[in-house]
């Protein structure tokens, strides 16, 4: 490209002699025909080696921008190259002490994992040993006052003085034994005195004999109210608080044994819940246990009920039919 554009600049220096000439003499003599036909070539030409040069030019121009930009734009790529090896090299050794922290943390939770789990073991098994202990002293005291009884509705200012001997005497006559209990000793429950004309305290007697306390208890069951020395008096096992809640959660089962035919049941020491059914004996110690057995048995009567009025029906349907047959 640069030896045309030389070349084209040697030819176009002497050609353009003769146009200046010819603008700068117009008292020259006009161009002959020759010469007419020599200039558009000439002139073709020129613009052809102008075109040329210009382009030549402009792409030199253009390579020389493209190639200061290219090595700008490489520096730049380089740059950011290194900077980016830097930031990999840097995230890299962060990922690795990261993953070497969350080892650490996954052996620490998983050993922390197993103390939790052995822990759970022993806080469950020391939360059921106060269960036990306090089941163990309820029974205890229970136990220990199977031989008690308490009696109720003796006033505060009775006649009768609190010696075993009296409250013996006061028992046969009111009970109608045979002989008078042996009784270790008596005493009212430990509650502030009431007040004139509040509920007097029970009476809490303890029998010297086990035997004596069950019948007792089984004659004051049947006669309930019992009357004596002009009171009334009534005669229950002296069970403990625990107890007592226990047994009365039963009330409304025993309450709706009683509406069902051919049904046996009693509640055992503390609260054990016996039913007797068709020959088929059975025990609740829970009360939810109970209700689903009463539920599901009431259903199953009800349907037998049914049942059997269905079967009236279709044999008093069946007789009538054989009656007017009969009769015809």
């Amino acid at each position: 490209m640069p030896s045309k554009s030389k070349g084209a600049s040697n030819t176009s220096a002497p050609t353009q002699r003769p146009i200046l000439h010819t603008a700068s003499s117009p008292h020259s003599d006009p161009p002959s025909p020759r010469q007419e036909t020599v200039m558009p070539d000439f002139m073709e030409e020129l613009l052809h080696s102008l075109r040329n040069e210009m382009a030549a030019i402009f792409q030199t121009e253009l390579q020389a921008a493209l190639n200061e930009n290219l090595t700008s734009i490489k520096t730049e790529l380089q740059s950011i190259k290194s900077k980016l090896s830097v930031s990999i090299s840097n995230i890299k050794s962060d990922l690795s002490a990261l993953k070497h922290t969350v080892g650490e943390m996954e052996t620490s939770l998983s050993t922390c994992t197993d103390d939790i789990v052995s822990l759970q073991a022993k806080v469950d098994h020391l939360s059921a040993e106060p269960l036990k202990v306090d089941r163990k002293c309820e029974d205890l005291v229970s136990r220990s006052r199977r031989n008690n009884i308490r009696i109720i509705g003796v006033p505060e200012d009775s006649s009768i003085s609190f010696t075993t001997t009296a409250i013996s005497s006061m028992l046969k006559e009111a009970l109608n034994l045979e002989k008078e209990p042996l009784l270790d000793r008596v005493h009212r429950t430990l509650q502030p005195k009431p007040r004139p004309g509040e509920r007097p305290r029970p009476i809490i007697a303890r029998l010297h004999s086990h035997m004596d306390c069950v019948d007792i208890l089984r004659w004051a069951r049947a006669q309930q109210r019992i009357k004596t020395a002009d009171m009334m008096i009534s005669v229950f096992p002296d069970y403990t608080v625990k107890t007592v809640r226990a047994r009365a959660a039963f009330t409304d089962i025993r309450r709706q044994l009683r509406d069902i035919p051919g049904i046996r049941f009693r509640l055992l020491y503390q609260a054990r819940l016996r039913v007797t059914y068709d020959g088929v004996e059975r025990e609740f110690n829970s009360l939810e246990d109970a209700r689903s057995f009463i539920k599901t048995l009431t259903k199953l009567l009800s349907l037998t009920k049914t049942n059997e009025m269905t079967k009236t029906k279709i044999e008093i349907t069946f007789s009538l039919t054989e009656i007017n047959k009969n009769s015809n």
